[in-house]
Order: structure tokens, then sequence, then C-alpha cells
């Protein structure tokens, strides 16, 4: 690709996680489905998070984390997202622009606060997000710095944006932006309800090629083609997507690029202790990859590189260099 100031710039909700660990017991009793997101309202994370156990705050929200992991490796990323000017808004901002990545989406002065995603963490690592979006459903169009956009190789954003509708409107207006630069523009399908509710709209942004990579994990893509068979749903997504990455925990990834078919296996985990964020950090590494002109097969390695790293602690981000790491596992940064 040719040079420019940024990787990738990631649009997506700027949320500050409160992770505790919970015993399945604990989802029954709050009516929660194991693995699921649930939009919830301020007086429901209230109530919850007095529930809750002995909880840890940190930066989080999908595309935030995935643009957080680009920069562990060296990557230039920048990150559209709405916080309000409280407390948590202000761990959020620090927390990003210290990591190196451009982050100048004003500050909402007055309105709804800074968004929060409750996270349970069960024995197995599984995670059952309950997210107040707060703030995010203020972000619109005007956020979208189209000067950025231009000068990122790729466009990044996630599906939970279509949730806030003047959100999706400003997906809809940074993908133009994106697509008359000639930038690829990635989507992550974030959630296997998020697809149930926008399936259509997920479809249509495929086929008519506004979105030009794609990522998924299994379930999301059982989800997107209504099917329990792998096969047909990855032969259903080569017929719509000429470049798709669909991730499949312990088996790695399958990635399809014009017509062909590479498989990864996923890179080693001594013990899983915490899902949340494996699929944000296997994209932040193919991404990286991908603005580095790498293939497809060593984007993916340096994917489930850094989602290997990620499940095996707490939290969504890396808690050592991944540019380290990947060169302790000859890998290309």
């Amino acid at each position: 690709m040719a040079e420019t100031k940024y990787d990738v710039v990631g649009i997506g909700n700027a949320i500050v996680d409160v992770i505790a660990r919970a015993e399945d017991d604990f989802l029954v009793n709050e009516k929660l489905v194991k693995g699921s997101m649930n939009l919830i309202d301020e007086a429901r994370a209230g109530t919850l998070y007095n529930a809750m156990g002995a909880a840890t705050e940190m930066s989080g929200g999908s595309g935030a984390n995935t643009i957080a992991g680009l920069a562990s490796f060296g990557g230039r990323g920048a990150f559209f997202g709405k916080v309000a000017q409280d407390g948590l808004g202000r761990v959020f901002s620090h927390d990003i622009r210290a990591l190196g990545v451009h982050f100048e989406t004003p500050a909402l002065t007055a309105g709804p606060s800074t968004a929060r995603c409750l996270v349970m963490v069960t024995p197995d690592g599984e995670r059952t997000m309950n997210t107040f979006l707060g703030a995010c459903q203020m972000f619109g169009p005007d956020d979208v710095d189209a000067d950025v956009v231009a000068q990122s190789s790729v466009l990044y954003m996630e599906g939970y944006l279509w949730d806030p509708p003047q959100a999706k409107k400003a997906f809809v207006h940074a993908a133009g932006v994106a697509k008359q630069h000639g930038r690829q523009v990635a989507l992550t399908l974030s959630d296997s309800f998020c697809v149930d509710r926008y399936r259509a709209e997920f479809l249509d942004l495929i086929r008519s090629e506004t979105v030009t990579l794609l990522f998924g994990n299994e379930s999301e893509l059982h989800a997107l083609y209504e099917t329990a068979d792998f096969d047909t749903a990855l032969a259903a997504l080569e017929k719509d997507c000429r470049f798709a990455v669909v991730t499949r925990s312990e088996k790695g990834a399958v990635v399809l690029k014009d017509g062909k078919r590479f498989a990864v296996p996923a890179a080693p985990v001594e013990r899983i202790v915490d899902l949340t964020g494996a699929g944000d950090l296997f994209a932040a590494g193919f991404l990286f990859g991908l603005a580095r002109g790498q293939d497809p097969e060593t984007c993916a390695k340096l994917g489930g590189l850094a989602a290997a790293e990620v499940i095996s602690h707490i939290g969504a981000r890396p808690q050592v260099s991944l540019k380290d790491l990947a060169e302790q596992n000859g890998l290309p940064v």
C-alpha cells in the first residue's frame, strides 16, 4: 500500500470495561445469556454493578482494543469514539493516547456519561458483557475527521456501531471517504447477537463492497448465513466477499482472499484466563500485517499471536509488547 500517515483508523464505541469474575449461577440469577453482549440502561448498569464481585476498571471497546493492539505491534493508529467529560472519559482518553494513538474526538460536556461495559468472566474464560452505551450514542458523522480517514491505509469499524442511529450514519460517511481515497474498509461483525439484529444490513454492506474486508468468528458466520454447518456458511461467504477472515478459537483461522483459502493454526496458549478481546486482538495483528504488506497467512499468524497473548490474562488489551513477542516468534514487524 502507498505510504500513509496511519496504518489503521478505528471507529468504535469508546467504553471503559468493568471486569469481575463470576460463577455460572450468577449469570442464571441475573438472567444473563452466557457469552452474549446485552445493551442495558444506566439504571440496570448500577444494579448489576452493585451485584458484581470485586471488579477491575480498564479501557476497552472492541475497535479501541484493536487499535491498542496495533500500537503494541508498533503500528500507527488513530481512533474515533465518543466519551463524556467525566472520570471514566478521562481514563479512556489518557489510556489510548498513552499508547501513541491519535485520539481527538471532542468529549461531551453535557448529556449521558461515558459508556461502560460490565464484563462477567466465568471460570472457563467465557465473557458475558452488559453495555451501557452512554456517550457513545452521541457519536455522529461530524465526529469523523475525513482527513484522518483519507490518511489511513485501513478504516476499521465494529458491528456494534450499528446500534446507535447516529453512529450508523458516521460509519457510512467514513466508509464513503475511505473508498473515495482507495482505502480498505474493514468491518468486524462483533457478536452473533449483533448479527441477528442487523443481518440484512451487514450482508448488504458486504455484497455492495462498501466493506472490502470482513472479520468474524465461527458463531457470527453461522448467524450471518443462518446455518449450523461451517462449510456451508464459508461457501456462502466466499460468494459474497472477496476478502474475509473467520476465527475459529483453538482451530485457528481461515482467510478467504480472491477465491483462495488459507487455513492458519491457532497460536499455543498455556492457560485460558479471559476470552475478552480475543477477536479484537486477532484483528489488530492481522491489520498490522496487512498495512505493512504481509501475505494473508503471515497476517493471520500475527493475529493469532496477539489473540493468544490477550486470553492468557484478565483484560482485553495486551500486557506485553506485541512487537517484541512477534520478533521472539520469528514473525516480521
